[in-house]
């Protein structure tokens, strides 16, 4: 038995960054069976282990990731969450294409459902958006369309390793895991990130890693509300826990009306619907609730990302985004630039 997953058994001691990084060296070279790689994500999702081994767990990914481009992207933030809270449609994904429409520049992360019937990754299939599959394509989307969604390159690919070799298991039982710390795993030369955490999700052992961030010079936010949404609610009170250690109050009915609950954010009724139903969000014909809340989130993007240090103005911004037509114009207009072109179509083209 490896030495990190005994360590993570016992508990007796800290896992260090030594250790993992040799986890990994056996995980590449096939020498840890499908038992221990089980055993290993079964510990991780049923306690989560402390900072002092969470802190080298995820040092020893990001050592392994591809180089990515120096410097970063002005101006840019990625949004992601933790999943795991109450049932809701795709707040982020589209306070992202809200944020955007009023011109923040967002990158979106995410991945395929875990704790719910649709994640992001679903979401965008079923709206024919692509992710796109390197940084040179993140950042020509972005300076084409204002926002772009990034694959499984921003992971580190020991992740799929893993997944390989646990097959035919599924990854979906430690979904709560993977979760909670992705948004830490994602490698985005972004200039600020946003992550929803939910009522399921280890709050104090996130703000933990946040406040050891090893990028600096980035802003990375950790939201968190009394209703145990992983958004921002205008009906529940809101915390938003920065890297260096404050907590900025968002009151509810603060910046929007508190009126409304979860009854008004629900998901579509089924997958196939979503689509339509995600576009209705975006032109405001889902319900002023809906459209609050996305706005409000929305606004968080503008803010963190130092497009805006007004809030109100913010919301505001966000709130004509979406009555003016501009948020689901640009939802529109990415769908049809980032769909694949039929088989047929393209001989037509280039035959």
């Amino acid at each position: 038995m490896h030495d990190a997953l005994t360590g993570l058994l016992e508990r007796r001691a800290p896992v260090g960054l030594e250790t993992w990084r040799s986890f990994w060296d056996q995980l590449g070279d096939g020498g840890l069976d499908r038992a221990q790689s089980l055993a290993l994500l079964a510990s991780l999702a049923t306690a989560l282990p402390g900072h002092d081994t969470l802190r080298p767990l995820l040092d020893s990914l990001a050592e392994r990731r591809p180089a990515r481009p120096a410097g970063r992207w002005p101006g840019t933030v990625n949004v992601v969450g933790t999943g795991g809270g109450p049932k809701t449609f795709n707040i982020s994904t589209a306070s992202a294409f809200v944020a955007a429409a009023t011109g923040v520049r967002v990158v979106k992360t995410g991945s395929r459902a875990y704790t719910s019937s649709l994640g992001s990754v679903d979401l965008l299939e079923r709206l024919g958006v692509r992710l796109t599959s390197s940084y040179d394509q993140t950042a020509d989307t972005l300076d084409r369309y204002g926002i772009a969604f990034a694959g499984p390159f921003v992971y580190p690919a020991q992740l799929t390793r893993l997944a390989r070799t646990i097959a035919p298991t599924s990854m979906k039982p430690f979904g709560r895991f993977l979760n909670a710390l992705g948004p830490f795993l994602a490698d985005l030369p972004v200039t600020a990130q946003v992550t929803g955490v939910s009522a399921s999700a280890p709050l104090s052992e996130l703000r933990s890693l946040a406040r050891t961030e090893p990028r600096p010079g980035r802003t990375l936010w950790l939201t968190a509300n009394d209703r145990g949404a992983d958004e921002l609610l205008g009906f529940a009170d809101n915390t938003i826990h920065t890297h260096d250690g404050r907590e900025l109050r968002i009151p509810a009915g603060e910046l929007v009306p508190s009126d409304g609950g979860f009854d008004d954010l629900g998901p579509a009724r089924d997958p196939a619907s979503a689509p339509a139903h995600f576009l209705s969000v975006l032109d405001g014909t889902e319900g002023e609730v809906a459209t609050r809340t996305v706005c409000l989130n929305a606004a968080a993007l503008s803010v963190a990302s130092g497009h805006t240090t007004d809030w109100t103005r913010a919301v505001a911004a966000a709130l004509e985004a979406v009555r003016s037509g501009a948020a689901r114009a640009l939802a529109e207009r990415v769908r049809a630039g980032t769909r694949p072109v039929p088989a047929r179509t393209r001989e037509m083209t280039h035959g």
